[in-house]
């Protein structure tokens, strides 16, 4: 439909910044303008911040926040698709514009026709106008939208809470190194993370046998399909698994309704909770239908399809969980034996260590946004890999990268400008030597996402920076790639942390040493390297997902890290 170019002109008597310039990008094929009539829009932008637009129009939802931590901006086509599955079960018929400033300064509810209305979710009808196209609207595109002239500003509108930021622009006060998260691992051990079970039954005695034979182990020199190398101790997760494979029963609740619950999604950056969503859910050999034979009880609910469902409310999100936690320990006795410490969850999205650590703070949680200095227990939770899954049925495409001796390219960075360390990267170590690529977003087109498949495979270090949170799929591409990843995610505890050494196939940087990476990374023997890059393709099968799960595939991992700490949760009374 061509260029669209619209501005939001607000004037209602009191001071306001003008923005002078609005750079625009050209409207993809198929694009059009929205009108949004009665609405209020917030207007504490700084100078030169235009509004990044999602909209949600009934079955289409575009935008997704999800693609912008990848390497690329946002995905085309293929997410397209994704953000309309996802969007495909979201309840309300209406369209709604939500208005939100790229710019992680403030934020305000507002009271916007007596509802609350957190982060601007403007609401508003218009028949028949397409949607094709508008899956390119982001914050980079600059795309403004038209509005009539019933609009009235935040300054009009009395908020309810103070303005807070969104993220935080400086490095965190409490800095835990990989070393004392060991330390921690091992104390959890000794002093239990479990509440004190009301009664004892027959799954506690088979979880407090397994722990004793788990700490008896016998040494093992050889396992057929396992690298002594890549873990704490492989004689110990080997009789861990075996004990799982052979134990372990696990029974998910049937309450709980789509499409928050029971309603996997399994592509993007939050795929891992659908994938472990869907493969548990078709699992024979650990789900059971009775509960009272469980070691274990699933929480099933997605918490990407939570945050769409109600969008910019924590508080909203928390209470839905309260309620679902109280209907189960109203039907069930089994939450109340133990105040939910043998139930599990596993959720990925950024907000979900917050929304869950009060109503669930005994349950062992999987989470993607594992930060020691937060939320997260040592001991107690554990880590979720951060898999970004580009394709629902080819999980394992591109897998692989060049051997070690091919690859020419010191360290790879490419990334949005999310939180305060990705700008530090860029202004130390953007075009200052050749061997150093370190990026910006790449363009979002399929050349730029081939161009960042190749620096991965053409690498011998891929940095992996947090952006607003400490989890990053990085990680996870490192090794899929066979790249070694630089980790510079301070008070980020590593997926599979009970069993796996990171400090051998990785490199820990503190986010302080930024301005000292490139000699850090020199300053790495040849063959300490060549021994790091061998192990991360030994670990490589433990972060590949299948969709028929496979011995120690990331599926069997996952659910291993959960039956370890809850075995290790037993005492004996």
């Amino acid at each position: 439909m061509g260029t669209v170019v619209a501005f939001l002109a607000v004037s209602q008597g009191f001071a306001l910044t003008i923005w002078k310039t609005i750079p625009l990008s050209p409207a993809s094929k198929g694009s059009i303008p929205k009108v949004a009539h009665n609405v209020t829009v917030l207007n504490n932008s700084p100078p030169n911040r235009p509004f990044a637009v999602n909209i949600v129009e009934g079955k289409d939802t575009y935008a997704s926040d999800s693609h912008k931590e990848a390497g690329y901006e946002n995905e085309t086509k293929e997410t397209d698709k994704q953000d309309k599955l996802a969007s495909d079960y979201i309840p309300n018929s209406h369209k709604e514009v939500k208005v939100e400033k790229d710019y992680p300064q403030a934020i305000t509810n507002l009271t916007l026709g007596g509802v609350q209305n957190h982060v601007g979710i403007l609401p508003f009808v218009s028949e028949g106008i397409s949607s094709k196209g508008l899956g390119n609207f982001c914050a980079d595109s600059r795309t403004l939208f038209f509005a009539d002239n019933n609009i009235s500003t935040a300054a009009n509108v009395e908020p309810t809470t103070k303005m807070q930021p969104k993220h935080k622009k400086t490095r965190p006060m409490q800095t835990v190194s990989i070393t004392q998260m060991s330390s921690l691992l091992q104390k959890s051990h000794v002093s239990s993370w479990s509440t004190r079970s009301r009664w004892s039954s027959v799954q506690d005695r088979e979880l407090l046998s397994a722990k004793l034979e788990i700490s008896n182990a016998p040494i093992v020199m050889n396992s057929p399909g396992l690298h002594a190398s890549v873990f704490r101790n492989a004689s110990k997760f080997r009789r861990s698994y075996e004990l799982m494979e052979q134990k372990l029963k696990v029974y998910i609740y049937r309450e709980g309704e789509k499409p928050i619950f029971h309603q996997p999604l399994l592509r993007g950056i939050y795929a891992s909770e659908g994938w472990f969503m869907k493969l548990i859910e078709a699992n024979k050999r650990f789900v059971v239908r009775d509960p009272r034979k469980a070691h274990l009880f699933y929480l099933p609910f997605s918490s990407q399809m939570l945050r769409m469902n109600f969008m910019g409310s924590k508080k909203v999100q928390e209470k839905y969980l309260k309620n679902y936690v109280e209907l189960i320990a109203s039907k069930y006795r089994f939450w109340n034996r133990t105040g939910g410490a043998d139930h599990f969850l596993v959720a990925c999205h950024d907000w979900a260590s917050r929304v869950t650590r009060q109503h669930m703070r005994n349950c062992i949680r999987s989470l993607c946004n594992a930060n020691v200095a937060k939320d997260f227990k040592i001991g107690k939770d554990t880590t979720l890999p951060v898999t970004y899954i580009r394709s629902g049925e080819d999980p394992l495409k591109d897998l692989g990268g060049k051997p070690p001796s091919q690859r020419c390219i010191l360290a790879f960075f490419a990334g949005s400008m999310h939180g305060y360390v990705r700008p530090l990267l860029l202004e130390y170590w953007e075009n200052k030597v050749p061997n150093m690529k370190i990026f910006g977003p790449m363009p979002r087109d399929i050349e730029g996402k081939r161009k960042y498949r190749e620096y991965m495979k053409d690498s011998k270090y891929c940095i992996c920076a947090r952006g607003y949170e400490v989890h990053t799929p990085r990680v996870v591409e490192s090794i899929f790639y066979g790249c070694v990843p630089v980790i510079i995610l301070d008070n980020y505890v590593p997926p599979f942390f009970e069993v796996l050494n990171w400090e051998a196939l990785s490199v820990f940087v503190l986010e302080k040493d930024i301005p000292n990476l490139r000699n850090i990374l020199l300053s790495i023997p040849e063959e300490k390297y060549l021994s790091m890059q061998l192990r991360v393709k030994m670990v490589q099968k433990h972060f590949l997902w299948h969709k028929k799960p496979v011995k120690y595939d990331i599926f069997h991992m996952v659910l291993h890290s959960i039956w370890y700490n809850r075995v290790h949760q037993m005492k004996s009374t």
